[in-house]
């Protein structure tokens, strides 16, 4: 991934999110995803999220928890096949995703750490 491609990603990624809509932001995950999230262990009772199905679902519960959600780059780091995005969300709380991809580009893990 370039330092180009990168920062593309981050920006439809973030956009996706401030948008509010699920199947843009969906778009982004493989069909066997593994997502680990200390929300998703509070709203659903796991803290990882195997599939796409189950993170839509997951996403679909947590969204209205959320009404005035959005998201504000604060940095990016590239790593090999992989990409963190620092941001704030609208509580003011910062978080980092770690994303790794597959070879098709879509991500096939990704985790939620919050500050």
């Amino acid at each position: 991934m370039t330092d180009e491609q990168a920062s593309q990603f981050a920006s439809e990624w973030i956009a996706a999110w401030n948008s509010k809509d699920l199947d843009r932001v969906l778009a982004h995950y493989a069909k066997n995803v593994i997502f680990r999230s200390p929300n998703a262990q509070r709203i659903i009772g796991t803290g990882t999220v195997t599939g796409k199905d189950a993170l839509a679902a997951y996403w679909r519960a947590a969204l209205p928890l959320a009404p005035d959600l959005h998201f504000t780059l604060v940095l990016l780091l590239k790593g090999h096949e992989a990409l963190t995005i620092l941001y704030d969300n609208e509580r003011g709380r910062r978080v980092a995703e770690i994303f790794v991809f597959g070879p098709d580009g879509q991500i096939t893990e990704s985790l939620a750490c919050y500050a």
